[in-house]
């Protein structure tokens, strides 16, 4: 992090619309901060989808035809097929990839949203405001 000097300094009176426009930037990286988190625990649990669906259809190439797996419910396990197993992790797998899609979607709306702040929040205030993440 580095010094403003006395020159690089601007005075710029802070209006009611400015600190309007300060809290709304606050409020959307707040915001994206926590769409960011829920879809990187989505993108986590994609990647555990895919070694469970690999799994299961190594399983399907050496298995049984009527073998049955024990499969998570919620608490609870419950015994299906190993069919039903692999229809059913799909089927989570599509249901992720949709909200991921909503939430990249909603991220990119908020970055789009923060960009149009700064560049107003910069354009007055300068060097004297400081929107970035440390």
């Amino acid at each position: 992090m580095r010094m403003i000097n006395q020159d690089e300094e601007v005075e710029a009176e802070v209006t009611w619309e400015d600190q309007q426009n300060i809290n709304s930037f606050s409020k959307l990286n707040v915001k994206f901060s926590d769409i960011e988190e829920k879809f990187e625990g989505k993108k986590q649990e994609n990647e555990y989808l895919d070694d469970l669906l690999q799994e299961l259809e190594q399983q399907e190439l050496i298995g049984d035809e009527g073998e049955l797996v024990r499969y998570k419910i919620g608490d609870a396990f419950i015994s299906i097929s190993l069919e039903d197993a692999i229809q059913r992790t799909k089927k989570e797998k599509e249901l992720l990839s949709e909200e991921s899609d909503k939430l990249r979607s909603e991220m990119r709306s908020l970055t789009n949203d923060m960009e149009n702040l700064k560049k107003l929040l910069y354009g007055k205030f300068g060097n004297a405001i400081n929107l970035e993440k440390d």
